[in-house]
């Protein structure tokens, strides 16, 4: 058993095939000199290993890509299921007020150092600094009389939609291999290994090698893009507020209709970042790429107040405070800076009081806090969290065993699919629960 890709899928799929299947020999091939980079980096070096949420069909929520798909694989291993596997192990976890589960320890190393002790005691070799250059189907695995299987079976995706697609690949390709290995791997030392079973789980970067064997193994490759990044905005309203961060906002984007989030945002030196960006980018990603990156973005700073709710409530501190400053008042709990600039924006002058303010400008404020719009000009990645939306197509996957419709003992986990979350855990579940089920697939066990 080959795992290519010595990420956080494959090294669990590596372990759950060699504990499920102890005389399975299972390997990982891993092109760097380091495994398991991205668990180590995630949450600024913390690891946010999951998300409590326990409810698959409140979890599929937080996927703007293969939500439907992960329904079903979720009720097989969800987060509860993760973090009892991680503490049998020795790592105590934290669950934090935002839903976000991470080692107690807040140190990334625990989580990696326990995969790679699960993966030494089960067996698994673990190769580093030697990647996969090419995966072929072994003559023997694929008569010739059977060449014409992917074709048909992407025409019975048309016709018949997945099942009939994996129903005619099943009839042309047996799910056993009496003639010896399927696969012949080309490794990047020059080296050749034959094997049952792949496993591409290279991650989402558009430069995988990963997507490449997959699509010259038949498979459709969605075209990648970003799925996590902050918002590049040079405005006035926002300049030399880095540092700022607001509890609750509520963003959309007017010329996508319905593309809205919530959640908290922060201002940086190149614009607008925090949690309510991040899921914005992930849910828009394609139509931003499509722009390229360059959008209006429409920004609530006070929900659940609207722009008329706000003029009311401002009207009445007007009633109730005439006497006040305006720029000390602060009535929707906002940062004190922020709020000084946004009284600025709304046309307001140093030590105006609330009495002095006209229908107008009291308006005008309403609109800043509840109405604003910035145009967003580029995009920065979120290095600790980066992610892709696109990869191997969804209907081409069987998600109870991530083993291709197409290509028989070829399976897929993690990033390389079409599938990303939102930030707060959600991408390393759907590592952690494809991962398992294609471990469990390939050991035979299953």
């Amino acid at each position: 058993m080959l795992i290519v890709g010595g990420g956080a899928a494959g090294f669990f799929a590596a372990i759950t095939c060699a504990q499920a299947n102890p005389t399975a020999q299972v390997t990982i091939c891993e092109a760097t000199a380091h495994p398991l980079a991205k668990v180590r980096i995630s949450g600024g070096g913390r690891c946010n290993v999951t998300h409590a949420c326990y409810e698959p069909r409140e979890l599929v929520q937080h996927y703007p890509r293969g939500g439907r798909e992960l329904r079903g694989a979720f009720h097989q291993w969800q987060p509860r299921d993760m973090v009892a596997w991680l503490e049998a192990r020795g790592v105590p976890l934290k669950t934090e007020a935002d839903g976000r589960v991470f080692p107690v320890a807040d140190d990334s190393a625990v989580i990696v150092d326990c995969l790679q002790r699960a993966a030494r005691d089960a067996g698994v070799a673990v190769k580093l600094r030697l990647g996969v250059r090419a995966v072929e189907r072994c003559e023997s695995a694929e008569p010739e009389a059977n060449a014409g299987t992917t074709g048909a079976a992407a025409e019975a995706q048309g016709e018949g939609g997945p099942d009939a697609a994996r129903a005619d690949a099943a009839e042309s390709h047996p799910a056993t291999c009496a003639g010896g290995p399927r696969f012949r791997v080309t490794l990047t030392d020059g080296s050749t290994t034959e094997c049952e079973r792949v496993l591409i789980a290279t991650g989402g970067n558009r430069a995988s090698v990963g997507t490449t064997i997959a699509q010259n193994l038949g498979h459709t490759i969605e075209p990648p893009v970003p799925s996590l990044f902050t918002f590049h905005v040079d405005d006035p309203r926002i300049d030399g507020l880095s540092g700022i961060s607001v509890g609750q906002v509520s963003l959309s984007v007017p010329t996508c209709k319905g593309l809205t989030s919530e959640g908290p945002l922060l201002i940086t030196h190149w614009g607008l970042s925090g949690p309510a960006v991040l899921k914005l980018s992930a849910w828009g990603a394609r139509a931003f790429a499509a722009c390229d990156y360059e959008f209006p973005l429409k920004v609530n700073f006070a929900p659940p107040h609207t722009r008329e709710s706000a003029q009311h409530a401002l009207a009445a501190l007007r009633t109730e405070q005439p006497r006040r400053q305006i720029a000390r008042g602060n009535p929707f709990g906002l940062p004190a800076r922020l709020w000084e600039r946004l009284v600025q924006v709304g046309g307001v002058s140093e030590g105006q009081a609330w009495a002095g303010l006209s229908n107008a400008r009291l308006g005008a404020l309403a609109e800043a806090l509840c109405a604003a719009r910035f145009a967003v000009r580029g995009k920065s990645t979120n290095k600790d969290e980066f992610v892709t939306c696109g990869g191997v197509r969804l209907r081409e996957v069987d998600f109870k065993t991530m083993e291709s419709r197409l290509c028989p003992g070829l399976h897929f986990a993690g990033e390389v699919l079409d599938i990303d979350g939102v930030t707060g855990g959600f991408n390393f579940q759907a590592a952690w629960t494809t991962g398992r089920l294609a471990g469990l697939a390939m050991s035979g066990r299953a």
